[in-house]
């Protein structure tokens, strides 16, 4: 996958999508002691979530294909004096990504799965499975289905979550939450899926 029209998103200031600040679902997770182990990061933008992990003492590496999301992301941790590796390359072949250091134990996607097509999210499953222990476990945050208006990226159905994780994958809990949004969104906060799901 072209990292070009990501490119464009982050070129000249800071993406739609990024708040400048780690998720609240995400924060939660973390709180609660979830994240654990190696953690890695899959479109891991301009890497909020990772360093929140490192944050909190976690060996963690963040994959985006997008060069200038990356560029930003080892900037923040420079700046924060925070620990973390930040890879270019597509989530939908994490065995080919450069310098990536599999097995990992934990998985965050804050936004990445809802935006590939019905074709990719399959390869998207089974490549996240091919780096991760078993028993490791993604903590998947995306757009639901009730969010109102067309606006942002296409809704992901709890069926859909759970039907593309069920090879190889077992979903422990899918529950309603929410995506905190920057200035330019219009209308009320997005509603999300919060899932837990735990490779077999």
């Amino acid at each position: 996958m072209a990292g070009g029209s990501w490119d464009e998103a982050y070129r000249g200031g800071r993406a739609p999508w990024d708040i400048g600040r780690p998720q609240p679902a995400i924060v939660r997770v973390a709180g609660m002691g979830e994240l654990t182990g190696r953690v890695l990061d899959v479109g891991c933008g301009s890497g909020e979530h990772a360093l929140l992990a490192s944050t909190i003492g976690l060996e963690v590496t963040g994959v985006d294909v997008s060069q200038i999301a990356i560029e930003n992301a080892r900037a923040k941790a420079r700046q924060r004096g925070l620990l973390a590796e930040f890879l270019v390359g597509d989530v939908l072949d994490l065995p080919a990504v450069d310098r990536l250091d599999p097995p990992y134990d934990t998985v965050i996607d804050v936004g990445c799965f809802h935006t590939f097509s019905n074709a990719d999210r399959p390869l998207y499953a089974a490549s996240v499975a091919s780096v991760v222990e078993p028993g490791g476990v993604l903590h998947l945050l995306c757009f639901s289905e009730h969010t109102p208006g067309t606006d942002g990226p296409r809704r992901v159905t709890e069926g859909e979550l759970r039907a593309t994780f069920s090879r190889d994958w077992r979903v422990q809990r899918v529950t309603p939450d929410s995506f905190a949004v920057a200035g330019g969104w219009s209308g009320v906060e997005p509603s999300a899926w919060l899932a837990r799901i735990v490779r077999r």
